[in-house]
């Protein structure tokens, strides 16, 4: 019973979103969406068959997929290893190699788009604020952990946010984002995987109490 009350509460914060956004998409827009997207449900399956949160990502630049990800913290045993993270770092060291100065890699980071079957949580969204991409496509939303909407506002420009700037520079340059892309099967595939059980979810110290209902004497 204390089972699946927690996995409940784990989906019930996994929001199916229907943006208004979306409305004006043009039919070929939507269909070059759902492509990239389904993309990004590819990572997110890998991520499942190797026991992770089922997250997945792809990067794409004038059309072309140029870095993919997805959640690797229990591998990792590294909080922060979630999708974005991976296809972001792989881009780095891509870029890195080719020897690109700081302006081109903000350069190219402004034409790229990211696709996740997941709205970015308040670590990703900042990071991708700052590194100034260009736009986002995310599946669900997440009403507890969410920085693009759910919780913080964290893909509007600087000046809708107020944030503080660091030597004259914008810490933030904010990004286009909208949800609600193939969202039911990002749900399902989040629900698969909690409701089977997380075996790399930490075990708790001292066993849980469950509370009986005082009796009527």
């Amino acid at each position: 019973m204390l089972a699946t009350l927690v996995v409940s509460s784990l989906i019930d914060s996994l929001i199916v979103i229907r943006s208004t956004e979306m409305d004006g998409v043009s039919e070929s827009d939507l269909e070059n969406i759902n492509k990239f997207m389904e993309l990004a449900l590819h990572q997110a399956k890998c991520a499942f068959d190797n026991l992770e949160v089922p997250i997945g990502c792809v990067l794409v630049e004038d059309g072309e997929v140029i870095a993919t990800g997805f959640n690797r913290t229990s591998e990792t045993r590294n909080a922060t290893r979630h999708a974005e993270m991976e296809a972001i770092d792989t881009l780095l060291e891509k870029w890195q190699k080719c020897s690109l100065s700081k302006s081109q890699v903000a350069q190219k980071f402004s034409n790229c788009i990211l696709y996740v079957t997941c709205e970015p949580c308040i670590m990703c969204a900042m990071a991708l604020s700052i590194l100034g991409i260009r736009e986002v496509f995310f599946g669900c939303a997440n009403d507890k952990f969410g920085g693009c909407g759910s919780i913080l506002s964290l893909h509007k420009s600087e000046t809708d946010n107020k944030c503080r700037q660091v030597d004259g520079a914008s810490q933030s340059k904010g990004f286009k984002c909208m949800g609600g892309y193939m969202a039911d099967e990002a749900v399902s595939l989040l629900r698969s995987f909690y409701e089977q059980g997380n075996p790399n979810a930490p075990k708790p110290h001292r066993p849980v109490r469950v509370l009986q209902a005082p009796q009527k004497s």
